[in-house]
């Protein structure tokens, strides 16, 4: 998916960074990783023939020593104008465990893309250990309702979350993210959602939201199941 403003800023963050790196053998990528807050943090790679870590990792450590909380958007960049870079196969594992619901930036012909890390390694082990926190992301358009407790459902195609604690994001808004808990998630066809499935209550169609969710998952088959997730201010 194409980068919003905010994760165009992560972007720019890791470019910088990595553009100001030299001739360093020792720090040869930067990364830039955004928090729910809208904080950016930065950090740069350790090189060492025993494995130093990578930039990404630095990220983590240096977000959780700012006590950031879960992460969702991450980029690095590699020095000598190497440009937008993708994570490594070790970095992605770390980032799906400790931040299951992170978008990465990778390189596309068509300019950069953010990614969900669980697209980046199917199939993959999870860590049962990580106790990452979740994120439940929102259009900003949905603060008002979602805030005042008049919303408290969403319908959500191929994204896996669980019922449990959460944190409500609101891309590209700027305020402070919510505290809620996810309720409940069941799956439907798309041919058995039902007004009341889909908590319509202000005079909606099914048809209507239908297509609604087609022009946020474009890439949605007819055939689809989806998710109905009830979720409530904690």
């Amino acid at each position: 998916m194409e980068p919003l403003r905010s994760e165009l800023r992560v972007i720019e963050a890791a470019e910088a960074l990595a553009k100001a790196l030299g001739n360093d053998p020792n720090h040869t990528v930067a990364a830039a990783a955004m928090d729910t807050e809208g904080h950016i943090h930065t950090s740069v790679n350790v090189y060492h023939f025993t494995g130093g870590p990578c930039a990404e990792l630095v990220a983590l450590g240096v977000a959780a020593a700012a006590q950031a909380g879960p992460l969702v958007a991450m980029a690095a960049a590699g020095d000598r104008s190497r440009g937008l870079i993708p994570p490594c196969g070790r970095c992605r594992q770390v980032m799906l465990d400790l931040h299951p619901d992170l978008l990465v930036a990778v390189p596309d012909e068509t300019g950069p893309q953010m990614l969900p890390i669980a697209k980046l390694l199917p199939h993959t082990y999870f860590f049962p250990d990580a106790n990452a926190e979740r994120v439940l992301r929102f259009n900003k358009r949905h603060y008002e309702p979602v805030a005042a407790g008049t919303k408290t459902s969403s319908v959500r195609w191929d994204e896996l979350l669980p019922t449990g604690p959460v944190i409500l994001y609101f891309e590209d808004d700027g305020r402070p993210p919510l505290r809620g808990e996810v309720l409940a998630v069941n799956n439907y066809h798309l041919d058995e959602l039902t007004p009341e499935t889909l908590r319509l209550d202000d005079g909606g169609t099914v048809e209507g939201y239908i297509h609604g969710l087609r022009q946020h998952y474009p890439a949605m088959p007819d055939d689809a199941r989806v998710d109905v997730v009830d979720f409530a201010l904690r």
